[in-house]
């Protein structure tokens, strides 16, 4: 079983920058992919960022160039880097985890606004 935590959520002001992290507990991390979804208030879950256990990333066009995803397998611990934070991130990030089944954090608050 895989528990995951997230934590570094916060209200920011446009242009600020952010830094999620997602520890796991379990078994497993360094050979699964892991990554980000967010929902904002009244649109569906989308995927942020993914990295998969070679190292290869993946991002929705509205945050490349602006975020950054890595992995530390050592800490059972992934992190994402938001930097130029617009209006529009302003979501509820959660973290997921992939191996056989795919397991989410409770989800971490962003708020950007002036």
């Amino acid at each position: 079983q895989v528990q995951l935590v997230e934590s570094g959520g916060d209200l920011v002001q446009p242009g600020g920058s952010l830094r999620l992290s997602c520890s796991a507990s379990g078994s497993g991390f360094s050979s699964s992919t892991v990554g980000w979804h967010r929902q904002a208030p009244g649109k569906q879950r989308e995927l942020v960022a993914q990295i998969n256990n070679a190292g290869w990333t993946n991002y929705a066009d509205s945050v490349k160039g602006r975020f950054t995803i890595s992995r530390d397998n050592a800490k059972n611990t992934m992190y994402m880097l938001m930097n130029s934070l617009k209006l529009e991130d302003t979501a509820v990030y959660y973290c997921f985890l992939g191996n056989s089944k795919i397991y989410w954090g409770q989800g971490t608050q962003v708020t950007v606004s002036s």
